[in-house]
């Protein structure tokens, strides 16, 4: 039975990943900081499950990294532990600088001290092209960040690179572009018109602020790219890849989808915008090229787009009607 140690499991892409690598056949381990309130919601259901099993440690402490694999003895690391919001990296540089950037660093050398091969994810993020140089991106385009965030995960994905080929270490990144669904933080744009909306069509309430609506991404499905990034791990040879849709759609478009999953059309009225919600640099416009990880592994994005949107209202509407939020 394989063995897999995640770090931010009980985040969206955590909580997938392991509902995949059980399905597998794999012993999980998912690492969680020491906290006297446990954030649970997306693996509650994983308690019961003879063949997962919770770790304390942090990516802030080294040392307790390297504890994490001397008890769970991994074959398999997936680093998806992060200040993944975009936002509040602005108002939080030094920590998301500290968990989201050093604490690949953390995680690499306890690696390296551990001293039996572990192959190694890092959750690389299309944030790090930011001003797009070429679109759609590739493995090979240039990176221009435009946030604390984008500049905290370049640095981890080049600390990934850069152990792989100074210490032989089977690292890979999968450099994702967005992805979402129905386990999304409440903080994210998506998930914040989803319920919203789905608040709307049970009469709660009558209109939302968003920031930018005309910002354009590369959306896909968490449980496809959670797919893609076990599928690296299961390649020969360790390598960075794109993962995405080669798609866009602007956050009009994404609202336009999700109001019409409760047959509403003239969603405008429901929406004002709040200059708060702005980014001091903005990213206009992110798309990328899957077709290396499609000719190499295989991979391809399985749910389109007005699914999973689907998937997210009709999740919100479900535990709004059962008081879960």
């Amino acid at each position: 039975m394989k063995r897999a140690l995640i770090t931010g499991v009980n985040g969206m892409d955590g909580s997938h990943l392991a509902d995949i690598l059980l399905d597998k056949g794999y012993k999980v381990y998912g690492v969680e900081r020491r906290s006297s309130v446990k954030n649970r919601t997306n693996t509650n259901h994983l308690g019961d499950n003879p063949n997962f099993e919770w770790v304390v440690g942090d990516l802030s402490d080294q040392n307790s990294l390297l504890r994490c694999l001397k008890q769970t003895e991994p074959d398999e690391v997936y680093n998806l532990a992060a200040q993944s919001f975009v936002g509040e990296s602005w108002n939080t540089p030094e920590h998301t600088s500290d968990i989201t950037g050093l604490g690949v660093l953390r995680m690499l050398e306890a690696i390296r001290e551990y001293g039996t091969p572990v192959k190694f994810y890092q959750a690389s993020s299309s944030e790090m092209f930011g001003r797009m140089v070429e679109n759609p991106a590739t493995e090979n385009t240039p990176f221009y960040p435009r946030s604390p965030y984008g500049v905290a995960k370049l640095y981890g994905h080049w600390i990934t690179k850069n152990y792989r080929e100074s210490y032989g270490m089977f690292n890979v990144s999968g450099i994702l572009f967005n992805h979402e669904s129905e386990r999304r933080g409440f903080e994210f744009v998506t998930r914040k018109i989803t319920h919203n909306v789905a608040k709307i069509a049970m009469g709660l309430s009558t209109e939302f602020a968003l920031g930018n609506l005309d910002a354009k991404r590369d959306w896909g499905y968490s449980p496809d790219y959670m797919e893609a990034a076990w599928m690296m791990l299961q390649a020969d040879t360790p390598d960075d890849y794109v993962v995405a849709t080669a798609e866009t759609r602007s956050v009009r478009e994404f609202l336009s989808a999700a109001f019409s999953q409760v047959d509403i059309t003239d969603w405008e009225r429901y929406v004002t915008i709040d200059q708060r919600f702005m980014r001091p640099a903005e990213v206009d416009v992110l798309r990328g090229d899957y077709s290396r990880i499609n000719s190499k592994l295989g991979w391809s994005p399985k749910t389109p787009f007005e699914d999973w949107v689907r998937l997210m209202v009709k999740n919100d509407i479900y535990l709004l009607e059962r008081g879960r939020v």
